[in-house]
């Protein structure tokens, strides 16, 4: 993993935006709705974000683009080879949008294959505390734009066994996401 540094003017949590480059967004939780329509905006807007995009760290490279106490807006970067492994995000809901590749998303389901759908660059989708998935880069060279409300402070990182049992692990925000099985 890689980070990207703190750019002049953005917040003090170690994020490249300041508040005044991100859209106007309440000072509150938001929805999953205004979470796609958030990353949506920033997808088309590559000049906040597009100087962080590298594909040449020896693994996965990922920036905090923004935090306060709402939202927390993330740059993901993305090779075949990157696997979050099952997982969810805790108390938030969150949307992502590709902005060039694209990724694909599974969903477990009880006794039967998991439910994929790849999100090429141009689309984007959200979801609720409830979801549980596992992404992967479906083409070298993919970026997408997460943000996630309230900010993710702990994740469920999953395994499930060849018989089909599952477990949960809680892990910090700041942890890698990873296959566990």
């Amino acid at each position: 993993m890689t980070l990207a540094p703190t750019s002049p003017g953005a917040a003090t949590t170690g994020t490249v935006l300041a508040p005044e480059e991100l859209p106007d967004v309440p000072a509150r939780v938001l929805d999953p709705a205004e979470l796609e329509a958030l990353v949506t905006d920033l997808a088309g807007r590559p000049e906040a974000w597009a100087e962080h995009a590298r594909h040449d760290t020896g693994g996965r490279h990922y920036v905090s683009l923004f935090r306060d106490a709402h939202v927390d807006v993330w740059l993901l970067c993305w090779n075949t080879v990157d696997d979050t492994g099952w997982h969810d995000h805790d108390t938030s809901s969150g949307a992502v949008a590709v902005t060039r590749g694209a990724v694909t998303e599974s969903k477990p389901r009880l006794g039967g294959e998991a439910e994929e759908r790849t999100a090429v660059a141009g689309a984007s989708f959200s979801f609720g505390p409830d979801h549980i998935h596992r992404m992967v880069g479906a083409v070298d060279g993919s970026v997408s734009i997460h943000a996630y409300s309230p900010p993710l402070w702990r994740m469920g990182q999953y395994s499930i066994s060849d018989d089909g049992v599952m477990r949960r692990w809680s892990v910090s925000y700041a942890d890698e996401l990873r296959p566990l099985d």
